[in-house]
């Protein structure tokens, strides 16, 4: 008997998500570089989801600031700017958003496989830069000015050394960074993908961990030093001054973007490939078959919530929360639309489209 396929992005959840994130009064973003979008997945009722997928160029770490959202992507970090009054007369769905976020302005990086993003200090924009092994801050007047390096790291090359991935600020400041391995010679991380990787103090250079099985996604909560080990799917809290790791809870799957909202971890999750070389040798393999968010309980460590997707969405690098926004909307650079909402800082207009 021939059964119809799930149409595209279709997804499972969890009863009790819906009703969760409206209680919270947010909604999920992720970023699918692999899919190549970035998905909003909000509650319709206290019993459904409804997601938005926008496309973007291999969209991978996701910052928020106020009202602003900057995606870095494949040659570019684009940043949005969240406008409640331009979505409530948005033309194409009046009284459906209440929120949309529009394109405002594009970096014009070139290709330096940018992981995690963030805003510190002044507004300014800090990334990981994971072609060059260094951190970085964005503007307009570089493609990318390097901040920080690694000790190990001899030189500034395109040539992902150590595989630096990902970053947490402290009072505005890149304070931790992770990486897969200390080497200094080019994809030299290899060698030990699935079990060398480190912690790194940015203020003293130092490696405060070691020997972590793929790290990713640090974050400091409470100022408390959290990450994901995606080879082994755990969540754990590391100890700042011994490198001791606890963990939190474990996941089926290879563990990639964590945020927080309130007592609640969102960790996204990705299924792996078994084309790759490096993934099939991984202990839960053949358990990491789908891709999606978990939410977890921050104080208990328990797992209340998931998404899974069925179709279209197989890696995930990023998840944020999107505070204050039960049903967001988002615009890409793709259609002319976008460039018809018009913000000023006293008013809002959605001007017509010119006839030909």
């Amino acid at each position: 008997m021939q059964t119809t396929p799930p149409p595209p992005f279709s997804c499972t959840y969890s009863p009790n998500l819906p009703e969760l994130l409206r209680r919270l009064g947010c909604t999920i973003a992720l970023s699918t570089f692999q899919a190549g979008k970035v998905i909003f997945l909000s509650a319709k009722n206290d019993d459904e989801l409804t997601q938005l997928p926008r496309n973007f160029a291999k969209p991978m770490g996701i910052a928020l600031h106020g009202n602003k959202m900057a995606i870095a992507c494949l040659d570019e970090v684009i940043v949005l700017v969240n406008s409640k009054e331009l979505a409530m007369n948005y033309p194409k769905k009046p009284d459906t958003y209440d929120a949309l976020y529009m394109p405002r302005a594009s970096y014009f990086t070139g290709q330096i496989d940018i992981h995690d993003i963030d805003y510190g200090h002044d507004n300014q924009l800090f990334a990981v830069n994971t072609s060059f092994s260094c951190v970085i801050k964005i503007d307009d007047n570089f493609s990318f000015t390097p901040v920080w390096k690694p000790k190990f790291i001899s030189k500034l090359a395109s040539e992902d050394r150590c595989h630096l991935n990902g970053m947490a600020l402290e009072n505005g400041i890149p304070k931790f960074v992770t990486a897969f391995h200390d080497t200094d010679i080019p994809q030299g991380w290899r060698e030990r993908v699935i079990d060398g990787g480190i912690v790194i103090d940015v203020d003293s250079g130092e490696i405060i961990a070691r020997n972590l099985p793929m790290p990713h996604s640090p974050r400091l909560f409470d100022d408390e030093l959290y990450l994901l080990l995606s080879a082994t799917g755990e969540l754990v809290k590391l100890e700042k001054n011994s490198g001791k790791k606890i963990t939190i809870t474990q996941l089926k799957g290879f563990v990639r973007g964590l945020c927080r909202h309130g007592d609640y971890l969102f960790i996204g999750h990705s299924k792996l490939r078994k084309s790759s070389s490096t993934f099939a040798k991984l202990n839960f393999a053949n358990q990491a078959t789908t891709a999606g968010v978990t939410v977890v309980h921050l104080p208990s460590g328990a797992i209340v919530g998931e998404v899974r997707y069925q179709t279209s969405v197989d890696e995930i690098y990023d998840v944020q929360v999107l505070p204050n926004c039960q049903r967001p909307g988002i615009l890409n650079t793709e259609k002319p639309e976008y460039k018809l909402g018009l913000l000023t800082p006293n008013a809002t207009y959605w001007a017509q489209p010119k006839q030909e």
